[in-house]
């Protein structure tokens, strides 16, 4: 019994310290991975010297902690997500996971001199993406990605896992059964099976988690115990039918993340929490059951394949799986370097080990590596890479602190705090709207009523109840008024457009060719909005000969409210010009019209001037 302290204070004494560490993850844009991992290979067999060697403990631990992250990140994807990127994400979770395989099992083949199937099982312990990294660089890494971009990283990265598994597992299968198994039919059949199970099971499990919640009454802290047990039962159902349970997981989460489920935003900040606790105990579990004194063999190779993965294999990968969708550059740019390797590589890494491969260590350090040589290389760089390829969202308000609660009846109203700031639109007179519903103030830690504080002040709290869609709206107000940046101008276009204008007015302004069949009455927005064929993001751009439509703003999800207006960007380096023939006054007063322009008229005054 005197062992039981000792691995208490051991394991909580980790965890404490990973959590303190990460700190230095948010201040130095450190992937957190990179963190937990290297406290486990400090505290492991070579390090402090704690000996941890179960390669079953270590998967069942993994396993477990990667179904809670798929869980959660299922449950914080929105249906707007899935709409503008499952297709993309779909065919990058499928068909670019198996592209990956097959190109970075031929150069594995020729680096450590293996025979087809094992540098094949190489390939698909890398070729998936890792979740938990990803979502921290795009939801809490401190930018703000091109939503349509982020979206399709973030649905890539929560349902690759499956299909990298499935891989790995057919693999380890065939070279057990030395050559017994026909290739073509076992990847067939088993992709079906499993495929097909988690999607189903995920499916009617995530709707059934739902109704139960809703109909039962208990304690509200008793909710989030249920729901992330029932998810778990989910995954252990799924795989015990032959199915692949991370992908149920991962569909129940959408489903019940989709639903009018009770106490959801409790169930968020407990999946939260839970979800950073998994990692970190994931990570560092397989962090500790490493040892790298063994990495020396296989050191130079690993690295060598790494930098392929990252350089060669997922860029090709990527290009050809989105090329059907033509996207822009950027786009695709970005997609190809967001392609970390973490947690899920290492733990298909052990595989090998539990199913008693040949040499399985191999493949537990040559992943190792290759995980640490994408978090160095790409991990550190995500943030500029962005920067560079202008796909960081310029900041559009103020500072705001904003509480979420769960409100009896559902209204659709929301509970905010903002904290009032030197030179906010708000000291200079300006009024908060009807909508708005201010409730208290709070100044110098006193309370007051917001009917009897009077004028605003700097550093007052204003606490209130708004409609989710006006939010934006109360950003402005309580933000500092600034002129736009070159970073706003570069990524939202030089100046604004009526979305409510005919089209066909703005292309007789540059003299834009119109094409045949367009509707005279079509305005900007319906357009910009056939174009995408697909609900609008912010960021979104439309080329119009020389010039960008760009979707400065959308209400709701679904209609455009503001459109930018850009030089297209094969056209900056040589401007437009209009033709010599036309009057140049009138292009002027059109594109006036646009912007929502009209001018004032003058007047004669009796001394002969004119005044506005």
């Amino acid at each position: 019994m005197d062992w039981i302290y000792p691995v208490i204070l051991v394991g909580a004494g980790l965890i404490v310290v990973s959590v303190l560490t990460s700190a230095l993850a948010f201040r130095f844009g450190a992937p957190l991975l990179l963190i937990f991992l290297c406290i486990g290979l400090i505290a492991g067999e070579d390090g402090l010297g704690l000996m941890f060697d179960d390669a079953n403990i270590a998967y069942f631990l993994g396993s477990l902690a990667l179904a809670v992250i798929l869980f959660d990140s299922g449950f914080g994807t929105r249906t707007q997500t899935l709409k503008r990127a499952a297709a993309p994400a779909i065919v990058l979770a499928t068909v670019g996971v198996l592209l990956t395989t097959l190109l970075v099992g031929v150069v594995a083949r020729y680096l450590f001199d293996l025979p087809w199937l094992y540098a094949l099982l190489i390939g698909a312990i890398v070729s998936s993406t890792d979740a938990a990294a990803v979502f921290f660089l795009l939801r809490t890494g401190g930018i703000k990605i091109y939503k349509r971009v982020r979206s399709i990283l973030e649905v890539e990265s929560g349902s690759n896992d499956p299909m990298a598994i499935f891989l790995t597992i057919l693999l380890i299968e065939l070279i057990l059964a030395d050559g017994r198994s026909n290739i073509a039919t076992s990847f067939l059949t088993g992709f079906g099976m499993q495929m097909g199970l988690g999607l189903v099971i995920g499916l009617g499990a995530g709707y059934l988690i739902v109704v139960v919640v809703n109909r039962i009454h208990l304690e509200e802290a008793l909710y989030p115990i249920v729901v992330m047990a029932s998810a778990l039962c989910v995954f252990a159902l799924t795989g015990e039918f032959g199915g692949s349970g991370f992908l149920a997981v991962y569909v129940a989460g959408i489903v019940a993340g989709n639903s009018a489920i009770k106490g959801e935003s409790a169930l968020r900040r407990y999946q939260q929490g839970m979800t950073w606790l998994a990692q970190i105990v994931m990570f560092l579990v397989l962090g500790l059951f490493v040892t790298p004194s063994e990495f020396g063999p296989v050191l130079l190779p690993a690295v060598a394949l790494g930098l392929f993965l990252i350089f060669v294999g997922r860029p090709l990968a990527v290009w050809l799986c989105l090329l059907p969708f033509g996207f822009d550059r950027q786009t695709v740019t970005f997609s190809c370097w967001v392609g970390l390797r973490g947690a899920v590589s290492i733990l298909l890494g052990i595989l090998p080990i539990v199913l008693g491969v040949e040499g399985a260590d191999l493949f537990l350090n040559t992943a190792f590596i290759m995980v640490l040589t994408s978090l160095l290389v790409q991990g550190w760089t995500i943030k500029p890479a962005a920067r560079w390829l202008n796909l960081i969202v310029p900041s559009q308000a103020g500072p705001v602190e904003r509480i979420e609660l769960e409100l009896p009846g559902n209204p659709r109203h929301e509970f905010l705090i903002y904290r009032v700031i030197d030179d906010s639109p708000l000291i200079a007179g300006r009024h908060l709207p009807r909508w708005a519903r201010p409730s208290l103030v709070v100044r110098d830690g006193r309370s007051f009523a917001f009917e009897r504080v009077g004028h605003l002040m700097p550093g007052d709290y204003v606490y209130l109840f708004a409609p989710p869609e006006y939010v934006a709206l109360l950003d402005q107000l309580f933000a500092k008024p600034q002129g736009p940046s070159k970073d706003d101008k570069a990524f939202f276009g030089e100046f604004k457009v009526k979305p409510e204008s005919r089209l066909a007015d703005l292309q007789r302004s540059y003299d834009l060719p119109v094409r045949e069949g367009q509707p005279e009455e079509q305005t900007i927005a319906e357009y910009i909005a056939a174009e995408l064929g697909s609900s609008p993001v912010v960021g979104d751009r439309v080329p119009l000969g020389p010039l960008d439509l760009v979707v400065r703003a959308v209400y709701q999800g679904t209609a455009i409210t503001e459109i930018g207006l850009a030089f297209h960007q094969d056209s900056r380096k040589t401007p437009y010009k209009r033709a010599a023939t036309r009057t140049p006054l009138k292009p002027i007063t059109r594109l006036a019209g646009l912007l929502g322009w009209r001018g004032q008229r003058l007047k004669r005054t009796p001394d002969g001037t004119k005044t506005p």
